[in-house]
């Protein structure tokens, strides 16, 4: 491998960890805004900038944009907004750690999903997570009397779908331009986020537009929506997947440090213990534990050396 290679994907691999960042500082800021704003307007000011911002950025790149695009970004618009409600709306009902660590499910959700799209059955490694990650789920969300919060189930259902949309990402990408696709699917996820303001809330007249309101928004549009997904499109480009969905798992234990260090959340050995075997279930989904085999062969050659 040649250095200039190496260091592409060394910053390919910083830019998607800083979109892990962000997204999981956004957890707190999402949960904080919401005592402010109603989830739909939210949702139609955070994409609505992020649209803006991108199509700035690639106006240039729009002039390309064909009917396959537009219709595969309306697909990709629809499953991210449904997303983005289940966890925007969970988020009330839950802490934004656990928000934050139950949406990461969705990585070991994504082989189930496509052993029913192209019937390629999951390895023992994806059965082995899922299982793994059903006991951190339980640990973390089932109260004493074995009930689920019903924020920690909003979220959930989000991770489902969020697992669908990478899918069809992952699907679509291989033919059509990334970029043009995040523009495309920014646009139709602010617009059912419009669509559902008017049809749920009330005028825009009810909501006071503070210095924070505003800075949130901001956070949210520019950075949490336009730079986070663009830094993990581009990013994912150079990166293997299952070292990219390693560092897009740490965004759940950054929205935890988030919520702790700005919230106060208080961690219970109980749930400290989920998110531990949910972020294991992560790793054996993604890695396969190829890294103990690599490290038991290289041990072994060593060994026949000497």
């Amino acid at each position: 491998m040649n250095t200039s290679h190496q260091k592409t994907k060394i910053l390919a691999s910083i830019g998607l960890l800083g979109a892990s960042v962000i997204w999981g500082i956004s957890f707190v800021i999402v949960k904080t805004a919401l005592d402010i704003i109603p989830m739909m307007y939210m949702l139609a000011f955070r994409f609505t900038i992020a649209t803006v911002v991108l199509s700035l950025i690639f106006w240039k790149k729009l002039k390309e944009l064909n009917k396959k695009v537009i219709l595969e970004g309306l697909i990709l618009g629809t499953l991210l907004f449904i997303c983005y409600v289940f966890q925007t709306e969970g988020c009330k009902y839950t802490t934004a750690g656990k928000n934050a660590f139950l949406t990461t499910v969705y990585i070991v959700i994504v082989p189930f999903l496509y052993w029913a799209i192209s019937k390629k059955r999951p390895d023992i490694y994806s059965f082995i997570a899922a299982f793994i990650a059903l006991l951190g789920i339980g640990l973390l969300s089932l109260q004493g009397d074995l009930s689920i919060n019903i924020g920690d189930l909003l979220t959930l259902v989000a991770g489902f779908v969020f697992a669908g949309h990478l899918v069809a990402t992952s699907r679509f990408t291989e033919k059509s331009d990334p970029i043009l696709l995040t523009v495309v699917q920014m646009f139709f996820t602010a617009l059912y986020a419009w669509l559902g303001s008017f049809l749920v809330n009330d005028s825009l007249g009810v909501i006071e537009f503070s210095s924070d309101l505003v800075m949130a928004l901001l956070y949210l549009g520019v950075l949490s929506s336009a730079t986070g997904f663009l830094l993990q499109t581009m990013s994912q480009k150079y990166i293997a997947p299952s070292i990219a969905g390693l560092l897009m798992a740490t965004e759940s234990v950054f929205g935890l440090l988030t919520s702790v260090i700005v919230m106060g959340e208080v961690v219970t050995i109980r749930a400290m213990v989920g998110c531990v075997l949910i972020l294991l279930a992560v790793v054996i989904a993604e890695t396969k534990l190829g890294f103990l085999f690599a490290r038991k062969a290289h041990h072994e050659d060593k060994r026949r050396q000497k």
